[in-house]
């Protein structure tokens, strides 16, 4: 490299790396171990050819991005299908779900819909199955042809590889919606069979420059917590494989209600997390059953509450206290508890008008 040019010019010296990289990569298609299994690179160079890539662009706001394998998970009877399919004709018409941000150009999806029978998308895609939604040519959905395992295919699992990749090559799709993981995988809360069903999406992730959206179920949870990547099914090896992942949770206080909440994120920080939930309800203008944004949350006021038993003789202590004129902190002191729980003491008491309204 030229040192003169280092010292002068530090954005020449990038695009001298750049020229190097380019080099570097024709080089490597004459050589016999272009095929070794590591690139070995210097870390500048491989930023040079980082800057000759476009940035990713959001596909669905900050839940997932071009270039990701992305994981949205929930409990069963949510919604999972329905936003996705709302996705991928966001995408496929390169129109924003208000009010997230798309930056993307409309281009064509394949979804693979292990789920629905044709008659079941059609009962959510039209009125009464009759004046259906339109959606554009270029929105591919696959569905399973029941037939034997041909021949040169030791098993189904085999078989189901090749027809995911010759499908993508087909219809040169860029991104990809598999609903859902359940299927591909006999077993994929277990490690031993995530594990090779997730390097495959990655190998065809990198193969084809595809963007990738999994659904997968979550097991019973416990509604009164958060979710968590720990609530996905075969959380640790599905989420180690993912670039990104949100998840679908319940209302506890209005079941009519769904949020969507990121659990994991590489191209950003980490904007719709538990202070700021996405709230949603399910609607069906017309032809098109779909997720209407309704405000934002705290995902804390939409979990189970589970209530606290308070004692009589504490409500009463509290109550004596507070008769007396002492502060909280002071009756907590007092009574050796938290300052909080003296507070609901408090509240319980004037609920049940053993002190007198303010």
């Amino acid at each position: 490299m030229n040192t003169e040019l280092n010292k002068t010019d530090p954005h020449a010296v990038f695009a001298s790396l750049q020229a190097e990289c380019k080099q570097w990569q024709e080089d490597q298609q004459n050589l016999e171990n272009s095929d070794d299994l590591f690139k070995i690179r210097s870390a500048n160079t491989w930023l040079a050819e980082a800057a000759t890539h476009q940035v990713p662009k959001m596909l669905f706001d900050k839940f997932w991005y071009e270039g990701e394998l992305c994981i949205m998970f929930a409990d069963s009877n949510l919604g999972k299908s329905i936003l996705a399919v709302q996705i991928a004709n966001s995408i496929n018409r390169g129109a924003p779900i208000s009010p997230f941000q798309f930056e993307a150009e409309p281009q064509p999806v394949l979804y693979y819909d292990f789920e629905l029978t044709s008659k079941q998308l059609e009962a959510r895609y039209s009125h009464e199955f009759a004046d259906h939604y339109i959606f554009r040519d270029d929105l591919y959905r696959g569905q399973l042809n029941d037939m034997e395992l041909p021949e040169g295919f030791t098993n189904f699992n085999q078989y189901l590889n090749h027809a995911l990749e010759r499908s993508i090559v087909q219809t040169k799709a860029k991104v990809i919606v598999i609903d859902n993981i359940t299927y591909l995988g006999t077993e994929n809360e277990q490690a031993k069979d995530a594990l090779p069903l997730m390097k495959h999406l990655k190998a065809l992730k990198t193969k084809y420059d595809l963007s990738i959206l999994v659904l997968a179920h979550t097991p019973k949870r416990d509604m009164a917590q958060a979710i968590t990547r720990n609530d996905l099914q075969g959380s640790k090896m599905l989420m180690n494989f993912c670039d990104s992942s949100f998840a679908i949770g319940e209302s506890q206080n209005d079941t009519s209600l769904r949020y969507l909440k990121q659990i994991k994120q590489r191209n950003t920080e980490q904007v719709y997390g538990p202070d700021k939930v996405c709230l949603f309800t399910i609607t069906k203008p017309h032809n098109f059953l779909q997720y209407e944004f309704l405000a934002f949350g705290k995902e804390w006021d939409h979990l189970s509450k589970q209530r606290e038993v308070l004692n009589d003789s504490l409500i009463e202590r509290a109550t004596e206290l507070k008769m007396e004129g002492k502060s909280l902190r002071e009756i907590a002191k007092d009574m050796g508890i938290t300052h909080q729980k003296v507070d609901r003491l408090i509240k319980a008491a004037s609920n049940r008008r053993l002190l007198p309204t303010m």
